[in-house]
């Protein structure tokens, strides 16, 4: 059983910056790629950053630039650097972990991935 706990989210001006921390415990092995995705009311769930070990990574265009996704594998945790937030990133933010070892880009589709996060919101406010 793989539990993922997300945390670090909140309240934050437009520009501002927030770090995401997800940790994992059970069994998830450090070759599985993980991903950060965000769902906005009324939107659908949106895969933003993908990380792997054989897998190289993937941003969203929204993203690219502001945001960043590492990963501490001694921790078994991961990380959403967000940088130069707009209003527009206000959404939950989840973190998902796939069970499985790809090669190539790093997936981002939700149907890539098996074990999820109960999510963090994060408002960014104009």
């Amino acid at each position: 059983q793989v539990q993922l706990v997300e945390s670090g989210g909140g309240s934050v001006q437009a520009g501002g910056s927030l770090r995401l921390s997800c940790a994992a415990s059970g069994y998830i092995s450090s070759n599985y790629y993980m991903g950060w995705f965000r769902q906005a009311p009324g939107k659908e769930r949106e895969g933003i950053a993908s990380i792997g070990t054989y897998c190289y990574t993937t941003l969203a265009d929204s993203v690219k630039g502001r945001f960043t996704i590492s990963r501490d594998n001694a921790k078994n945790t991961l990380y959403l650097q967000m940088n130069s937030l707009k209003p527009e990133d206000t959404a939950m933010y989840y973190c998902a972990a796939a069970r499985v070892i790809v090669g190539g880009a790093c997936p981002r589709a939700p149907a890539d991935f098996a074990d999820w996060g109960q999510g963090t919101q994060v408002t960014v406010s104009s």
